[in-house]
This record gives structure tokens, C-alpha cells and sequence, in this order.
């Protein structure tokens, strides 16, 4: 399978290059050649699937014989080795637990999956890569837990000072080994700008082995498609399902366009999103304006420009990167996303209701996808919808319990992390401070 950049369709890579590089030299993304239908087989076979053969018979068809088919099977099923349960809440709505991981966020899926995908590669390349990623919240745990001393792989974590939860920030900087992390007086936007002009620097590329594990990654990409299979597998024969996807960056949500055009029979998309709702403003206005990202209660999803929205575009027929504002991509797009945007007091409220209602603790993230579930089926009554958790509750724990008024369980491979003593790097927004710390550290 080549690989070709959403800015130009004329240049394409393989894998490899791909997944290593990250970003295409024009300021692109990659994505596959090609996205067929998987075979009616599949489909026939998924009920008996166990979730990590779903994720092999995925990639298979994606990745076609870029990874053997012994080897792609086997790192497979090491990386999709938690469950993906989906929790009812009644007929109509239900909830895609994806906190099972180590990290206890969906992160979990695309790091795990990329790690071992960047190790096969990386076994015969003598020289050091270092893996450079920007964090709202929890990529970062993910890629730390999923890299973490991975041999011949350093990892180097942007995440903005004062604007995650206590326990994700002790997922970033308390592992140590070949995991570091990088304090940003700035926001998520500032981090990912960061990471962005890194890989756009020919000469610092040319003196580190540079790669990123954000959702900029095709490679993070594509494991993210599995568990929309997996969910659809657990519910059962019926009417296709609408997704409710609480939303960021949106690389969760274009892994479940990537998953509609393999064939999984969707209903809708309904992007979640807080204040930082340019996204659902293009989609019911056809303009789209990135801005500085607000503060927010659901931090993760505090995300001002987006990056994956290029690569939604692509999929809805913009093929040049030349004008976001085609009329075209908004038409096709608004078919099967529809955009919801709420403020932290409705938020806080729904996560009352989750609990008083169902008996369900759910995220600041989660309530989002709620509150977006609720108002589309108003308008689609009768239908069945799922809401990604993307994050377990404890994570955000001073926030749910003040909104709940009482304690809530910690796993204890997140509870111990409080403990542990923060190792962290303070930089300010500009790129030069952070371009010298890496050659400084890694020539």
C-alpha cells in the first residue's frame, strides 16, 4: 500500500516512510491509496471475531503485505490485548468503554499498535529515532506507556503547562528511561505548532531520526478504526448505529470515516465537541475558522485547529489541500457528520444525569458525547447510538467528584502515579528554545 499526502495526490510513499516521517514535506498528511470495501466474508465472520482479529483482518487489508502476515498478526494481537466493552445505558443509547488500556484512554489502541509497527521497521536502523509528540491530555500517557523502553526509541512528550489533570501530567513526566517531557507555557495548539515546525525543519531532520505519534500519524490512525467494528460487532444485527464521537484533534472520529468507507454499516457521526467548536461551526456554516483553543473542563478536546480535519475533507472529495472552503467537501461531509458544541455547565449537568439516571460514572469527556447523543436522537427518534468514553473518569477525578459530591475509584496503575515525583523540562511557545534542547540531547 502507498501512501499519499492530502496536499498533493501525486506524492506517495510507502509505509515505512510514512509512518517514520509523519508529516509530508508540503504540510500534508498522509493517508492510504486506497480505502476498498472489506470483503462480504468479513462481515459474515465478524460475530465469532474475537477484537484482535478484527484489528489483523484491518490491517491486513489496509497494510496489504507491507508488514509479513506472521509478523503484522502477532504485533496485532499484543497491541489490541484489553477489551473495548460496550455498556448499555438503555435502548436507545450506549457507551463504548475505550479506557481498558494501560493508560486508561483509547490513545492506548494507536500507540500500542504504532510502536510495534515503528519497532519491526526500526530493527535493522542503527541510528536513534526520536519520537516527538504534542499532548491535550492523554496521547501523551498512551505513547509514554506505549513506548516506553522500547529499544532504540526515545520519546519526547509537548504538553501545555497548567492545562491537563494531575494524573495525566504524572503519566507523562514520572517514567523516566527513554521518556521525556517538555512543559509548554502555552496551550495545545502552541505544542502541536511546535511539533508541526520540527518536522518541517529539513536540517534539524537531517541531524535526528525524527517521528511523531500523534494522530498525525497515519499509523495511530488506523488502529483507532478497529474498536468502531468491534462496537458494532456487540450490539448485535440491526439498523446501522450513529457514533458519538467527543472530539479534538478528530483523529477518532476520521478513523470512523475510514471505517464507513471499509463497509461498516453507520448511521451518522456526530462530532462532540466544548467551546472549541470550529468544526461543528464549518459544518453548519460551510466556513471554517481555526482559532486559539479556550480552557476548558473536557481539556482534552481543547483544541483550536485541528489537524485531522484535512484529512475529513480528503475523505469528502478535497483532494489538493488548496481551499478548505469547497463547497463540495462541506456538502458530502455534512451528509454524515453532524456537529454539536456544549459550555462546562451543561456539561457538569450531564454528568449528574449519567449517574442519577443510569448509575454510570462518566468523563467530562464522555458528557459532552452525551449531551450531543441526546440532541441528535431528538431530531432521529427511534434510532441506536453509541457514545465513545474515550477516558476513565479517575483521570479527571478532582472534577467528577466535586461534580458528583463523592469519591470515585482509581485504578490502582493510575492511583500510584500520584506519588511518584514529576521530572519535567519548562519551555515558552517559541520553537528555537525546543529545537536546541533536541540537538543538544540527540547529536
Amino acid at each position: 500500500m502507498k501512501f499519499y499526502s492530502t496536499n498533493n495526490p501525486d506524492h506517495k510513499v510507502d509505509l515505512a516512510e510514512a509512518i517514520f516521517r509523519g508529516l509530508p514535506a508540503d504540510k500534508g498528511l498522509y493517508m492510504p491509496e486506497r480505502v476498498d470495501r472489506l470483503p462480504q466474508q468479513f462481515f459474515d465472520d465478524l460475530p465469532a471475531m474475537s477484537f484482535a482479529e478484527i484489528g489483523f483482518q484491518i490491517s491486513k487489508h489496509l497494510l496489504g503485505d507491507d508488514v509479513p502476515e506472521t509478523e503484522l498478526k502477532a504485533l496485532v494481537y499484543e497491541a489490541i490485548n484489553f477489551p473495548a466493552p460496550v455498556v448499555k445505558l438503555d435502548e436507545q443509547r450506549y457507551v463504548l468503554e475505550l479506557f481498558h488500556g494501560p493508560s486508561l484512554a483509547f490513545k492506548d489502541f494507536g500507540a500500542r499498535f504504532m510502536s510495534r509497527l515503528m519497532g519491526h521497521f526500526n530493527k535493522e536502523n542503527k541510528r536513534e529515532l526520536v519520537i516527538l509528540v504534542a499532548t491535550s491530555g492523554d496521547t501523551g500517557g498512551a505513547v509514554a506507556a506505549g513506548f516506553y523502553q522500547t529499544p532504540g526509541i526515545e520519546v519526547v512528550i509537548l504538553y501545555p503547562k497548567g492545562k491537563v489533570s494531575l494524573l495525566q501530567e504524572k503519566q507523562l513526566t514520572t517514567l523516566g528511561h527513554n521518556i521525556h517531557a517538555l512543559e509548554i507555557d502555552g496551550t495545545f495548539d502552541d505544542c502541536q505548532a511546535i511539533v508541526k515546525q520540527a518536522f518541517l525543519d529539513e536540517d534539524l531532520r537531517k541531524q535526528i531520526r525524527l517521528s511523531s505519534a500523534n494522530s498525525i500519524n497515519i499509523s495511530r490512525l488506523i488502529p483507532q478504526s478497529f474498536y468502531y467494528f468491534e462496537a458494532y460487532k456487540q450490539l448485535g444485527a440491526g439498523a446501522p448505529v450513529a457514533f458519538c464521537i467527543p472530539s479534538g484533534n478528530f483523529g477518532n472520529l476520521t478513523a470512523g470515516l475510514l471505517a464507513m468507507k471499509m463497509g461498516l454499516p453507520v448511521r451518522q457521526f456526530i462530532a462532540a465537541t466544548n467551546g472549541n467548536d470550529v468544526v461543528p461551526e464549518y459544518l453548519t456554516t460551510g466556513t471554517y475558522r481555526p482559532r486559539p483553543s479556550v480552557a476548558t473542563l473536557s481539556n482534552a478536546m481543547d483544541v483550536g485547529s485541528p489537524s485531522n480535519f484535512a484529512r475529513m475533507l480528503n475523505l469528502h472529495g478535497h483532494v489538493d489541500g488548496k481551499d478548505l472552503r469547497t463547497s463540495l467537501a462541506h456538502a458530502e461531509m455534512s451528509k454524515v457528520v453532524s456537529g454539536y458544541a456544549y459550555g462546562d455547565a451543561v456539561t457538569e449537568d450531564a454528568v449528574r444525569e449519567v449517574k442519577a439516571k443510569f448509575d454510570y460514572v462518566i468523563d467530562p469527556h464522555g458528557a459532552v458525547g452525551y449531551l450531543a447523543l441526546n440532541d441528535w436522537q431528538r431530531q432521529h427518534p427511534g434510532t441506536r447510538g453509541v457514545i465513545l468514553e474515550t477516558a476513565h473518569p479517575s483521570k479527571f477525578k478532582p472534577d467528577v467528584e466535586r461534580i458528583l459530591g463523592q469519591s470515585i475509584e482509581v485504578p490502582e496503575r493510575l492511583a500510584e502515579l500520584e506519588f511518584r515525583e514529576k521530572v519535567s523540562t519548562e519551555m515558552g511557545v517559541d520553537f528555537q528554545p525546543v529545537r536546541k534542547w533536541l540537538l543538544e540531547r540527540y547529536t
